[in-house]
């Protein structure tokens, strides 16, 4: 009789072709990702409202040149006809003295470029959990197959086992019913897990933007190690204070804030400084009887002016008023999310430091439990070779063995997942923690 742990080390075994891997994907995925390429035209847009908000309070320079031609005539007798022209050139540098909602706009919008830059670090962040979360989706429905697979076959030897030694009296008629409805839903598994598969392959496409093929598995040996103790308080210390998702909420307040400063300020007045240099030109040209046939005259003029405007803006107390409270409710809104962030990043880095130190124990009891049900199967193989185990027996330790695989194999993979969503949590997951992730496959 074949043995489950041959069929399955037959089916598991790695291809010496070259595979995609998990670099392979988050770059794929980093170049084509809808949802990446939207986070940064938003911060790229939050930038130019820096610069916009900016160009009022810079000085400005205006040049212009007038040219005015005129050709006259009088009706006095007798008719004469003028021809005039002006010119006029101007230089002017104007800026803005003081200008406190200009200011306190500016600020504003600076706050809020900087919270998009969080964001778009924080969708970074979410990419690379997005790629590895489907890619080990891949990995363990890929095992989920195999081991659905191997479960089938086994099952169908087993079958015909049981008819072969029902004909010689060794097995009982319900021996045969019941290895041949175990068969049958063990192919029903299969197709199953082959669906289950298909859509997680489409999963990691839709991410990457490429065909998903081979991929790299994870190796036997991974380094399953507890976080030490103080890592907790570290971890939550780093989450509320540099976690992306926090900066981006602390820097809207600081917007929000800054918000409310400006409406505030909007009856203050506003001073500007102008210097200006002018130069005027004028030419007349007046037609005679005399000798020299005409008459000209010109003047000339040029000079420079410094001078300053203040600005009083009149607006209406109910305009302003409603100004200042939507500011101040919009700066409620932004304290209340800063504060829902900080919790829930705080909850999410305890929740996945709590998985993570479970999942070492998880994989242990996986393993172990794998290891006692191949033995159970090794024994129960004997027992009825003795007699004293039946077919049935036989099939309950192979399903057991089946599932207490497949436990181990997503405990394997959600450990590596829960690592790497607990630095998400705390804000310092980066590019070398994918690599190392790398790493461990082969």
């Amino acid at each position: 009789m074949t043995r489950i742990p041959i069929a399955l080390a037959t089916m598991l075994a790695p291809s010496c072709s070259h595979a995609y891997d998990l670099m392979d994907a988050y770059k794929h995925a980093r170049s084509n990702d809808p949802t990446i390429s939207r986070f940064d035209a938003i911060k790229q847009a939050a930038r130019e409202d820096v610069s916009l908000a900016h160009a009022p309070l810079l000085p400005r320079i205006s040049a212009n040149l007038n040219l005015i031609e005129k050709d006259w005539g009088e009706t006095a007798f007798p008719v004469r006809h003028r021809h005039t022209r002006h010119r006029t050139q101007a230089i002017t540098i104007d800026y803005r003295m003081f200008d406190i909602s200009g200011h306190s706009r500016l600020s504003a919008a600076k706050s809020a470029s900087r919270a998009q830059d969080a964001t778009y670090e924080a969708a970074l962040q979410q990419l690379a959990t997005r790629v590895v979360t489907a890619y080990f989706e891949v990995l363990t429905n890929d095992d989920a197959l195999a081991f659905a697979k191997a479960n089938e076959r086994v099952l169908d030897r087993q079958q015909e086992e049981a008819s072969v030694r029902s004909k010689v009296g060794l097995a009982t008629t319900a021996d045969v019913l019941d290895a041949r409805a175990r068969h049958s839903t063990s192919i029903a598994a299969v197709i199953t897990a082959e669906h289950l598969l298909a859509d997680s392959r489409e999963a990691l496409s839709q991410i990457t933007g490429k065909p998903v093929g081979r991929l790299k598995k994870l190796r036997e040996l991974l380094p399953v190690d507890a976080p030490p103790p103080a890592y907790l308080k570290a971890s939550v210390a780093r989450a509320v204070a540099g976690n992306p998702s926090v900066l981006a909420a602390r820097y809207n307040l600081e917007s929000t804030e800054q918000g409310v400063a400006t409406a505030r300020a909007g009856d203050l007045p506003t001073i500007d400084a102008a210097l200006s240099y002018k130069r005027t030109a004028a030419w007349t040209q007046t037609p005679t009887r005399s000798a020299h046939g005409n008459t000209q005259g010109r003047r000339r003029r040029s000079g420079f002016t410094i001078g300053l405007t203040l600005r009083v803006p009149i607006v209406s107390a109910v305009t302003q008023g409603s100004h200042v409270r939507r500011a101040i409710d919009q700066r409620e809104a932004a304290q209340g999310s800063l504060e829902l962030t900080r919790r829930r990043v705080v909850s999410d880095t305890l929740r996945y430091h709590r998985s993570v130190v479970a999942g070492v124990s998880k994989i242990a009891a996986t393993k172990a439990e794998v290891e006692s049900f191949k033995n159970a199967h090794h024994a129960t193989q004997a027992g009825i070779e003795v007699g004293s185990r039946t077919i049935i027996d036989l099939l309950i330790v192979q399903q057991k063995l089946t599932r207490s695989l497949m436990d181990h194999s997503v405990a394997r993979h959600q450990f590596i997942l829960d690592k790497l969503l607990l630095k998400k949590a705390d804000g310092s997951l980066g590019m070398e923690d994918l690599e190392a992730i790398n790493l461990l496959l082969q």
